[in-house]
């Protein structure tokens, strides 16, 4: 994410290393066919049987995000704010158009045409529901695009150290009239409430935006995330930016 409330980073395959600080957390080295294994994860009913999971079909009904389709509008200090899963029908042209903006370009790598992202989408879209891409929408526009993705089901957990239903957060905001006023810290906050409101499993929700973009760090601190380690990635250093549900109400 670059200014503090544009765009976010797009959170490719880390690789990395995980500073002092994160003694709390759960080192977990996920193979491909441990992930398989815990996106089937069922509930255990009272009775201790374990019922037949239920169908995960993409990201209009996320079971493995709890369906963010259905998380209710909040109200922020900018105005009404609703995640809406991604219709690439509706929303490709829009989205495409705001990876064109230089500012996004530059961390999303995704300039050119709709094919481009389209492609970026698809695999989410056509995908068991572990990541969802949504439009953020305030005050009835569609002014950001958001990522909601689980941590510990996606490569980022086979190089840092998480916890089961950590969920992961990627941003921009493409109304450029909009960046630069603080509404990218009002909307992180939001959203990571939206997570810990809507996945009672969640316990910590996560990001990893560019090292060298200290606006975007700051947003994310002013948000109520932690700074917890520096991550390297393929393509850039990360700071891993942790909100914890202990401590939501106190930062």
């Amino acid at each position: 994410m670059p200014p503090a409330d544009a765009p976010a980073d797009p959170g490719a395959c880390p690789a990395s290393r995980a500073g002092a600080g994160t003694e709390d957390t759960l080192d977990l080295q996920l193979t491909d066919e441990l992930l398989a294994l815990l996106a089937e994860e069922a509930p255990v009913p009272h009775g201790g049987a374990q019922e037949t999971p239920a169908p995960s079909c993409g990201p209009q009904d996320s079971v493995l995000l709890d369906r963010p389709a259905e998380w209710k509008p909040v109200t922020t200090p900018a105005g009404v704010f609703l995640l809406v899963p991604v219709r690439p029908e509706r929303d490709l042209a829009l989205i495409s158009r705001w990876m064109n903006d230089p500012a996004v370009a530059a961390f999303w790598e995704l300039a050119g045409a709709e094919a481009v992202t389209a492609r970026h989408l698809m695999p989410q879209l056509d995908g068991d529901g572990r990541s969802v891409p949504c439009l953020g929408v305030l005050a009835g526009v569609p002014m950001s695009y958001w990522e909601i993705y689980r941590a510990d089901l996606d490569p980022l957990a086979r190089h840092c150290r998480v916890r089961p239903h950590d969920t992961g957060i990627h941003l921009l905001i493409g109304d450029v009239g909009r960046r630069g006023r603080g509404i990218g810290t009002t909307l992180l906050r939001a959203v990571s409430d939206l997570v810990l409101d809507n996945r009672p499993r969640c316990t910590r929700v996560v990001a990893e935006p560019d090292i060298r973009n200290t606006p975007s760090v700051s947003a994310f601190l002013s948000a109520g995330f932690r700074y917890s380690a520096e991550v390297r990635l393929p393509d850039k250093r990360a700071a891993l930016m942790i909100r914890d549900r202990a401590h939501r109400d106190q930062l």
